[in-house]
């Protein structure tokens, strides 16, 4: 095999490997949504945003923890198209138990009206 089809052959593996764990990644997230989402999924605001989960009080945005600060932003803005309660849960691997401290201290600092969960990975 010469340089040049070694060189194309890994490209193309890196490739798989990358969508493969893009996929993986989206995936998970929504298999905690299924798992304890206890509302509508998916719900859709008028400017074609989608809420994570609809329940009766709450706009929830699911993230993994490393996300924390998009959630914020997310969760407030489901909240303002709602009128419900913002909330986030943040999806926690082991390590990522600081993401969690960063969101609450957040909220705490600037009084967010957000409700924060979180669930292991």
């Amino acid at each position: 095999m010469t340089i040049q089809k070694r060189q194309h052959f890994l490209m193309i593996v890196v490739l798989i490997l990358f969508i493969i764990g893009s996929s993986d990644i989206l995936a998970a997230e929504k298999d905690y949504q299924q798992q304890y989402c206890k509302g509508q999924m998916e719900y859709v605001l008028k400017d074609r945003t989608r809420v994570d989960c609809l329940t009766e009080d709450h706009a929830i945005e699911y993230d993994f923890g490393k996300k924390w600060a998009e959630a914020v932003g997310q969760s407030l803005h489901y909240a303002a198209h709602t009128g419900k309660r913002a909330g986030i849960v943040l999806i926690i691997g082991p390590g990522d138990e600081r993401y969690f401290k960063r969101c609450a201290a957040l909220i705490k600092h600037y009084n967010l009206q957000i409700d924060l969960w979180s669930v292991e990975k």
